[in-house]
């Protein structure tokens, strides 16, 4: 019964194969209620600082932090958002089609665009499509840590600030809920006082507060709308991890089912050619037995 081997072999396999993807569904399920937990926690400061940055720039007019201003040079930058690990379903896929897409856009306008990775697929994808990666930052772990992403993520911000760069876009898997995850490609730079005042709006930060200022307000304004741009990134990444762990805790959930119907299906074929080879043995031995 060579062929009943076979088979057999075949279905230790997949039984093998079955055992890691429930393992990995487990595992990914732990790690989407910690993500899920550290994404909400992160969004109320990043609300406040919304509102926060919203009413000072209604508030000094005559002030204009250099993130607020247009700049006029053909040259834009992309933040993108990745996964160090796969076997995610198409998070990944979904966010870097939104990427490819932005990237023929701006350079179908003319701009040179310059990237910064966050997430080791991210990067590799950049590099196989001959984008210009002037920082990357990867094996971020389970939880994000502002300090390692800011160093990557300021380089944009300073060719910003200096006037070599339009726009700064950021692009991520924002986490809807663990079935759903959209890919998200919002302009991060220049600032937009009606989109701080929607976002401030959307918090439930409807009201404008006059302040004191120590020492002056350029100094206040221009530390709180770094950490305001810090913390869209920030958030990003988190929203991005929770899609992480909530796509590849579905993803294994399928596999776990599909080889579940596959152990079924070379069970049913195994059946049926033990029993035809039974039969077949059987029919000999009456033959044999017939003829003497």
């Amino acid at each position: 019964m060579a062929a009943g081997k076979e088979i057999r072999g075949k279905i230790k396999s997949v039984e093998n194969t079955k055992k890691i993807t429930k393992a990995m569904e487990m595992v990914a399920a732990s790690k989407m209620r910690k993500a899920q937990e550290r994404m909400r926690s992160a969004r109320p400061y990043a609300d406040k600082v919304r509102n926060i940055a919203s009413n000072l720039g209604k508030a000094n007019p005559e002030y204009t932090h250099a993130f607020m201003k247009t700049n006029d040079v053909k040259a834009a930058g992309v933040i993108v958002v990745s996964t160090d690990k796969g076997l995610c379903g198409g998070l990944n896929t979904n966010v870097l089609r939104a990427v490819t897409q932005k990237l023929r856009e701006l350079q179908g306008e003319g701009n040179a665009v310059q990237t910064v990775a966050i997430g080791n697929k991210g990067l590799g994808f950049l590099n196989r499509v001959g984008a210009q990666v002037v920082s990357h930052v990867t094996q971020l772990g389970d939880t994000p840590h502002l300090e390692r992403l800011i160093g990557p993520v300021k380089v944009l911000l300073d060719q910003y600030a200096e006037g070599k760069l339009n726009a700064v876009y950021l692009a991520y898997t924002k986490f809807i809920n663990t079935m759903r995850q959209e890919p998200v490609v919002e302009q991060l730079l220049p600032l937009s006082a009606t989109k701080m005042e929607a976002d401030a709006k959307a918090a439930g930060g409807e009201h404008g507060w006059d302040y004191i200022y120590e020492p002056d307000a350029k100094t206040v304004i221009d530390e709180l709308l770094l950490r305001y741009v810090e913390a869209l990134v920030y958030q990003a990444v988190a929203e991005n991890m929770a899609s992480e762990q909530s796509a590849r805790m579905v993803a294994m959930k399928a596999a776990t089912d599909n080889a579940g119907n596959l152990i079924n299906e070379l069970k049913l074929v195994y059946n049926k050619t033990r029993q035809a080879a039974i039969t077949k043995e059987l029919s000999e031995i009456v033959s044999g037995a017939a003829a003497v």
